[in-house]
């Protein structure tokens, strides 16, 4: 989707406020180059205090406020957070979990299938979306909250799990066949002996009620889109802050949701990242999850949350939140906006601080806010929209995320299936090289020069003949170990592993175990082997690396190939990132892809490049410097402006970036 600027700003709450400043946070904001407020997505209590009783008082406070100050709203529905009357109102109205009934007080507790939630939701919506639907500067719409199934299980929803398995498998023999149920004697034999899921040894079982909670979470955002599609304007967008998985950060992969799926009810993708900083600001995390928010409607996309202040660790240093707000829009989003404005003063998040601090005062992370909004009010018109066009795609894949964590001890890793992409995803992130994120999905491939894919650990034979084809044909693949071993319900392959692809790979192993004491060595780097190791053995392909081991040295760690036009690397295990490094710059260069995105530029890590081409065609080049120390960087894209200064810095020219500087070449595509 396309804007007509950059927008910037953040979650706002005149609800929260300990005292009436609603016209002075929006001066605040204007004065800073804010353009645009979310709101309402939290408040369903303070909308509809009792059943039927409706006060949107601090609603249109907030959007008076906002058109005063030439301020855009994005409303979000309020159905993540349920009021206490309505949690009263049905026995099963808060979800039956794994680990047993909810309990009213945290958000995101309620059972999305339950009839009578529906039912107020849709209420609460239809009376916000009458509120806002002729409010000229209401641009979009956010759909709920960081949505997921909250875990789901009670009757109503295995009920309908069981009627879509029916469906599915009308001959109830071949259901206990493919899920392999004469185990331990789980078969079912009649549909109305159907166990509670929630006790389950079958992993197959367990991964398929997982892949239908995140149907749940896909068919509750089309529903709500739904009801918005008949209030809103052509010109107004829907979207979701979609999360990632939580390693006291954005990590990788959200388990619980099929974004791709989820998205096609959307006129844009939206995210919500967080990410460490000071020290140890790297981002990486800005890359790897904004890659797979634009990936879900391969466009640009928008960051619905991101951190000013943050939690306490995470205070920026000076640039630092001008260097993260730069990052995003380089990445190819159009907006940035911050949860929140200001620091909540009671509550469970009173220390996950916003723009503002406790004091409500300006502040440096306040002055930050204004440069960043000043700057992109002169400049932004050149950076909106960027078109970004990788050779490189990054395979994601939910079920192989599902099937890793239904067996644990298949990786030695607490969370080892976005350990393992993240390991890809970081090596081409400090290599500099761009790349997109992609489902599993045939059509995709022949779009890339070249296909990464972690772990897949659940496949189709129809999606690994796919690739067998892709590498036929001429394309490029590095797969990692745990791949091609279940098929999509996670039985697995009863021959050669890794399954169909042994002759593309060629290699081929029987056993695996942990590594203990095992090294891997490339180039004079040398790395601890962690995680999990294939004992494999090379048939057509050649060992670039063999495991540094008395025992196991016979057994190849990395292995490259050529099978028809194409090329493959297959890693039998994991390692340290530098090493991948080495492994993939020298893979790229005997390909002839030692310059995959044909990069104009001389520069490397810690200064990371991303480039585009903007809406008048011309290249634009993003140099951001993710370090403590001032770097210097030659340009050798060609005469160009720097867009933040205004000067031009000819063809072969150098100059500096502060630490934690940022600087944008624009230049004629040659």
């Amino acid at each position: 989707m396309k804007t007509d600027k950059l927008y910037y700003g953040a979650a706002y709450y005149d609800e929260y406020m300990p005292y009436d400043r609603v016209e002075k946070d929006m001066e605040m904001m204007e004065k800073a180059g804010m353009n645009v407020i979310r709101i309402a997505e939290s408040t369903w209590s303070t909308w509809e205090p009792q059943e039927g009783q409706f006060d949107f008082t601090h609603l249109h406070r907030m959007l008076d406020a906002a058109a005063r100050h030439s301020i855009s709203v994005i409303v979000g529905t309020p159905t993540y957070a349920i009021p206490s009357w309505l949690a009263k109102k049905s026995d099963d109205m808060l979800a039956l979990t794994h680990s047993g009934p909810s309990i009213y007080g945290h958000r995101q507790n309620m059972d999305i299938t339950n009839p009578i939630y529906l039912q107020h939701a849709k209420i609460i919506i239809e009376k916000l979306m009458e509120e806002v639907k002729d409010v000229p500067h209401v641009i979009g719409f956010q759909l709920d909250n960081e949505t997921k199934s909250y875990d789901t299980c009670g009757p109503r929803a295995q009920k309908l799990f069981v009627e879509e398995l029916k469906k599915q498998y009308p001959d109830i023999k071949d259901f206990n066949h493919e899920f392999g149920l004469d185990y331990w004697s789980n078969r079912v034999d009649n549909w109305e002996d159907f166990p509670d899921v929630r006790g389950t040894i079958n992993q197959s079982l367990a991964a398929e009620y997982a892949k239908f909670q995140r149907r749940l979470v896909t068919d509750f955002l089309a529903w709500q889109a739904k009801i918005i599609e008949k209030y809103k304007r052509p010109d107004q967008f829907i979207t979701q802050n979609f999360d990632y998985e939580w390693h006291d950060y954005s990590y990788g992969l959200q388990p619980e949701v099929d974004q791709f799926a989820a998205a096609e009810c959307m006129t844009v993708a939206g995210c919500d990242i967080y990410h460490p900083s000071q020290d140890e600001l790297t981002g990486a995390e800005i890359t790897v999850c904004g890659n797979i928010a634009r990936g879900l409607k391969r466009d640009n996309y928008l960051i619905l949350e991101t951190e000013a202040q943050g939690n306490q660790a995470w205070l920026p240093y000076p640039n630092q939140l001008r260097l993260q707000a730069y990052s995003h829009i380089a990445n190819g989003a159009n907006m940035v906006e911050y949860w929140h404005w200001h620091s909540i003063h009671n509550a469970i998040e009173s220390y996950w601080k916003g723009v503002l601090s406790h004091d409500m005062k300006e502040n440096q992370t306040y002055q930050d806010v204004c440069q960043i909004g000043n700057e992109w009010k002169r400049i932004g018109s050149s950076l909106k929209n960027l078109k970004k066009t990788n050779r490189i795609a990054l395979v994601a894949n939910n079920e192989s995320l599902t099937g890793l964590t239904q067996f644990p001890t298949q990786t030695n890793g607490a969370h080892s299936y976005n350990t393992i992409l993240r390991f890809m995803a970081d090596a081409l992130f400090y290599l500099n090289i761009e790349y997109d994120v992609i489902p599993a999905q045939s059509d995709l491939l022949a779009q890339y020069d070249c296909v990464l894919i972690p772990a897949l650990y659940s496949a189709s034979e129809e999606y690994l003949q796919a690739l067998d084809q892709y590498v036929a044909e001429g394309g490029n693949l590095i797969m990692t170990f745990k791949s091609a071993f279940s098929d999509e319900h996670l039985k697995i392959y009863c021959d050669t592993q890794p399954h169909i692809l042994h002759k593309t790979l060629g290699l081929s192993y029987d056993q695996f175990t942990y590594p203990k004491n095992v090294t891997v060595t490339y180039k004079e780097k040398t790395s601890e082997a962690r995680e999990w190791m294939e004992l494999v053995t090379c048939d057509t392909a050649a060992s670039l690396v063999d495991y540094g081991h008395d025992v196991w040295n016979r057994y190849c760690a990395v292995a490259k190939n050529n099978y028809g036009k194409g090329h493959t690397l297959y890693l039998a295990t994991l390692f340290d990132v530098e090493v991948l490094m080495e492994i993939l710059a020298d893979f790229f260069q005997e390909i002839a892809l030692s310059e995959p995105q044909k990069l104009p530029f001389e520069a490397s890590y810690p200064v990371c490049v991303k480039q585009g081409i903007n809406e008048e065609g011309r290249a634009i080049l993003y140099f951001l410097n993710y370090s403590a120390k001032a770097q210097t960087i030659r340009n050798i894209a060609g005469n160009a402006k720097e867009l933040i200064t205004g000067q031009g810095i000819e063809k072969d020219a150098t100059f500096e970036l502060e630490p934690w500087g940022v600087a944008i070449l624009e230049y004629t595509v040659s």
